[in-house]
Order: C-alpha cells, then structure tokens, then sequence
C-alpha cells in the first residue's frame, strides 16, 4: 500500500505516534487470519523490537488464520516471509521519515519564526527551570528580547507580542493561582488594560486577586508597566506606614463598599464623589541583586537580567569553563579550568565518622553544579560557603588514589570575583590603526580615563598595518579602574586587551 506525504501525516496524528507501516500490519494481520486486536498489537510490538521467538510463534497462528478464512497457504507463507524481511529494517525506515518530517518542518518554524518557535519551547520547558533557563539564553543568543510579566500584554503562558518579543506567562508566577490568572486576562480582554494599579485594583478586587496574588505579581515585574511606583513599594511601606498593596487593596473594598451602597439606597445612582486614591510615599527602589533575588523567587528564573552581567569583563577575561561542564570530567581532565558564578546553595554537614564536609551549589549562565568538600579543602574553603556570593573557582579534573581512582572535580583555589579584577588586572590595552588616532578619539579617551580614574596602567599600541608596524606606549599621566561599562565604551573605540598580573596582554 503507497501512501503519499499528506496521508501519511494524517496517519501520523490519527495513531499517535504508530507508524502507517505499523498499522498496515495490524490491519492486514485482523483481514486476512482474523487476528484480534490484542494479537495485532503483540504483532506490531515484536516486528518493532525484532523479537523473533515471538514472531516464530505467531506464524502458524497466522497461516492457520488465512487457512480458515480461505486464502491460499502459499500466498500466506509469501506474505509471512515478506513481513519477516521488513521488520528487519522498515520500521527503522518509517521512523526515519516521521522524524525527518517533523525534523523538517521544525528547521522551518525556528528559521521563519524564531520568536514563536521558542515560545512554543519555553512553554513546553516552562516545568522545568533549568531548561527555561537554557532556552531564555537560546533566545538571548538569537537577539530574541525575553521579556518578565506584564498585566496588560501577558497570556498565561509564554506569548509573542506585536514587537516580536517574548513575554512570560503570567500562569509561570509562583503564589498567583489559576483563578487569579484568568481573572485578570477575561478582565482586561473584555474592558481593556489596566491604567494603573488602583484601576486593577477596583476592577478585580480582593475576591480574585488577593495579597499574596498582588506581591507575587508586583515582585515579577508584573506592574512595571506603571512607572510611577516600583516594586520594593508594594512589599514595603515607608517606616510606620502600610505596603502599597494594602493600600490598593483597602482602596479597592472602600470602592465597592460606595458602589454597593449607592445601589441600596432609596434613590439609587452615584453621588458623583470620586474616592481619591490613597498617598504612596517614596521609599527606596530595590538594588538590581535584590530585585533579581526576588524575580527568582516568585517566578523560578532571572527574568531582568543576571547577577553575573556585573562580572562580563571578569568572566571573558579569566574564565575558560562554564559550570554544566564539570558534570562532564572526562572532557576535561588534564584542563586547568577556571569558573565563576554565584553561590545559591551551601550546606556544613558531618560524615558518620564525625568528619565535616560541605556541599557548594553555584550557579552561572548555563545552569548549577554542586561541588563536595572533604576533609582539608572544606577547611579551607568553608568560609566561602555563603549564599549569595560570587566566586571564582580555579581546580582540574584528576582521578582518586584510593578505590576505584574515579574523576573527581579537585578546587585548588577560590576567590571572591569582585575583588578578582584588582587582584589580578595590572591594566588595559588599546590596540588602535594610525588613521583612528584623531584629535576627537583623543578627547573622548581622555575623557573616559578622567571618568574610570584608578591604580591600573594603559597601555596604546599604535598599529601601520600598510608597513605591518606596531609601537608600544605607556599613557603615563592616567592611571586608570577597569570595569564593564568602561570597556563597553572603550570596545566601540578600538581592539581592547588586559594586562594580567604575568604583564601579559590577552585580546578580549
């Protein structure tokens, strides 16, 4: 039987999963020798997984079968044989043509549109954080803006909005509840967005969004989209005073409270009186960590940002491996590998034979990888078991003395990586053309070297690429703090290095 493309994919998603090649058997085995079901399916499963001694057993069933209901017995015995040939390597062949199909017509999504494919993805993830991370670096990578929560563009889950960026569902909120959700979405598709907070407020109430709802939402970054507060003022109040959030929420009862009351009067209608919103007074905004602290606590992933964007020039410049690869120690014994991230996870326990030991847990772009401290390295180390801090981590896979001499992940040193660049930066580099040196280049460098002024050197190499000459100079009157946001503008000027403690230059 010749099936084209079309009705193969029909095939597809009307079994589930059996291939058309599979159910061919099936069908055939119950028309010609009166199979049941039952034994159609056994027959299916042993062509599938090669099982011989099953097949064996199930032919004489099968000619005894076509016997009965009046086929010739040589046709069976022709058609047993042929069977017996394709289970050696059709079903390959079927699976092969699926997965192409599918394979083909994913490339196309990813390729024609990325944005929708990967929501499609993360939503799929979205159960499993570390894959959501991943994926949101996926996006990242392909200049696809993943964007938090947003009460007035979020769907429940991962959306596209019409700016072609990627929006968090508000369903992936920790505290916020399914109910709440799509309150608030049957809420806004029917009377529009929300002007502010108070408006969400009085148009959802207490009953649907609660307090816990309203912080969870708030911590998200669900109501940034009202500039005129932040969101450390819905969890805190200034000293003495409520949280935004309560005041929203008392606001909000006193609302319903009038419009209850009207209606039950005796003349009915408004009194026209506008219940003024409630004075927020300002307080100070969240840091960037803690801020990103809490978009992990309530939603399980950086959203914003990361902590580690404040160590980009740290991380180029010093460190060759990213933590998921430790999990792989064949592929790097022998490496001097060099990691950084920050601490999430850190606990001090005791062996059975009353040894401490401790368990590192860090965290970076790629995900997490938890480290086992013994005997002297936890000694030695232990002090930097503390969450919330950013390290870098220097060590080399090598194998144990004793036992089985398995891999093992050896920490020869760790430092603390804001405190690495001072350590270990003697200074930058410029590596500029001769043609680039302008009165204007000079200007602006000095400008930035007044406005990043520390201990460090900087060094120009003026490069004649037309004579293949290179000068080396010192700028002797500007010492100089390097730093992400000055080599971000230094990288727009020319070819930036640092100068290591071994005063040598690495290009970054």
């Amino acid at each position: 039987i010749k099936y084209d493309l079309p009705e193969m994919e029909e095939y597809l998603k009307d079994t589930y999963g059996i291939t058309v090649y599979q159910e061919q058997v099936m069908l055939l085995s119950q028309k010609l020798a009166s199979f049941s079901k039952g034994d159609a399916d056994v027959l299916r499963k042993a062509m599938g997984k090669k099982q011989k001694d099953v097949l064996d057993k199930m032919k004489d069933k099968f000619i005894a079968g076509c016997k009965k209901n009046n086929h010739d017995e040589v046709i069976a015995e022709k058609i047993w044989k042929d069977w017996e040939a394709f289970a050696q390597y059709a079903f390959n062949k079927s699976h092969s043509t699926c997965y192409s199909l599918v394979a083909y017509q994913t490339a196309y999504l990813k390729a024609n549109y990325p944005a929708d494919y990967m929501a499609a993805v993360l939503t799929h993830s979205q159960n499993n954080l570390e894959n959501v991370t991943y994926f949101i670096e996926d996006c990242r990578r392909q200049n696809i803006d993943v964007l938090g929560p947003h009460v007035n563009e979020s769907g429940v889950f991962f959306e596209v909005n019409k700016q072609g960026q990627i929006r968090f569902g508000l369903g992936a909120i920790k505290g916020t509840g399914d109910a709440a959700v799509e309150a608030i979405i049957q809420e806004r598709d029917i009377h529009g967005s929300f002007t502010d907070i108070f408006d969400f407020g009085k148009r959802l109430g207490q009953r649907a969004v609660n307090k816990k709802t309203f912080e969870s939402l708030a911590l998200s970054g669900a109501f940034d989209c009202f500039k005129e507060f932040h969101r450390r003022q819905y969890v805190f109040g200034k000293e003495g005073d409520i949280s935004l959030t309560e005041k929203v929420i008392r606001y909000a009862n006193k609302f319903h409270q009038e419009a209850e009351s009207a209606q039950a009067s005796l003349f009915g209608g408004s009194t026209g009186t506008e219940i003024p919103a409630p004075k927020v007074d300002p307080i100070e905004p969240f840091t960037e960590i803690e801020k990103l602290h809490f978009e992990k606590e309530v939603v399980g992933v950086y959203i914003s940002g990361h902590p580690l964007d404040n160590f980009r020039f740290e991380i180029d410049t010093f460190c060759n491996t990213p933590l998921t690869s430790v999990a792989e120690l064949e592929l790097l014994q022998g490496k001097e590998c060099k990691l950084c991230g920050i601490v999430s996870g850190a606990e001090h326990k005791l062996t059975k034979t009353g040894r401490p030991f401790g368990r590192l847990t860090m965290e970076d772009y790629s995900g997490n990888h938890t480290f086992t401290l013994f005997g002297d390295d936890y000694m030695k180390f232990k002090s930097y078991m503390m969450p919330g801090l950013f390290l870098f981590v220097e060590g080399t896979a090598a194998r144990n003395t004793w036992g089985e001499q398995n891999l093992e992940f050896k920490i020869r040193n760790i430092e603390i990586l804001n405190e690495l660049a001072n350590k270990r930066v003697q200074g930058l580099a410029l590596r500029v053309e001769v043609p680039a040196i302008t009165f204007e280049f000079v200007d602006t460098l000095d400008k930035l070297c007044k406005k990043n002024q520390g201990n460090s050197a900087l060094r120009l190499y003026l490069k004649d690429s037309s004579e293949s000459i290179q000068v080396e100079t010192l700028a002797r009157l500007s010492r100089i703090k390097p730093g992400n946001n000055f080599i971000k503008e230094l990288k727009r000027m020319a070819e930036v290095g640092v100068i290591t403690d071994r005063n040598e230059v690495r290009w970054l």
